[in-house]
């Protein structure tokens, strides 16, 4: 049976709380970076979906090539997630969507190095004849957050994140979004077939001890 980051790491995936206090550790992704209105067809966004996509399973079907992963199992692909922030605000709620920046990501299994990601990309580009150079083999250090499960569309997680402020308030944390560490959105349903109302997200915000 497929190893399912989704199962074996429920405390990232599928909590049992709808509100927590986490550490992430460090991990590898797929990476792309963006900006501009996620929902715009053909847009950067929608683009990087599929060339991360296109990578991942390069690498998962990578056992019936004649290049070989060491150390690789099979696996379920882990989903889609996404970093996103506007450079003229700290507050992820004071959105434009046509001035967001992303960074689309799938995680990596730890057994997939810079090498084995340098020959998927020219795997695929030999097989599908597209440009892969936007993506890139991208390590992040995701530390100390609160975590929340959001149900529904994308367009009222700011009722969630205000939960999830007072929430780190109430167990001693305050948000620390800045520069390097951003709204963090993992998709647990695919927003291009389930109806908005029954969408499931894990939001993430990075914390850090709350200042007397």
């Amino acid at each position: 049976m497929a190893f399912d980051y989704k199962k074996e790491y429920k405390e990232y995936y599928l909590p049992k709380e709808s509100l927590s206090i986490i550490e992430i550790p460090k991990m590898n992704f797929l990476a792309v970076r963006g900006r501009g209105n996620p929902n715009t067809l053909n847009g950067e966004y929608q683009r990087s979906i599929e060339l991360l996509y296109a990578v991942a399973y390069t690498l998962k079907m990578s056992y019936k090539t004649p290049y070989k992963i060491k150390g690789f199992f099979d696996y379920v692909v882990p989903p889609l997630e996404g970093f996103w922030w506007q450079e003229d605000t700290l507050n992820p709620m004071l959105i434009n969507k046509d001035k967001l920046s992303f960074i689309s990501i799938i995680r990596l299994p730890d057994f997939i190095n810079e090498d084995d990601f340098n020959w998927a990309i020219s795997e695929a580009t030999k097989k599908k004849k597209i440009d892969f150079s936007k993506v890139e083999y991208f390590t992040y250090d995701e530390g100390l957050v609160v975590q929340a499960v959001h149900i529904g569309p994308f367009d009222t997680e700011g009722e969630t994140v205000k939960k999830m402020d007072e929430y780190a308030l109430n167990h001693g944390y305050q948000t620390d979004i800045n520069n390097e560490r951003f709204h963090h959105e993992i998709y647990l349903s695919d927003f291009r077939k389930v109806e908005p109302s029954k969408l499931k997200t894990i939001i993430r915000h990075p914390v850090k001890k709350k200042e007397s």
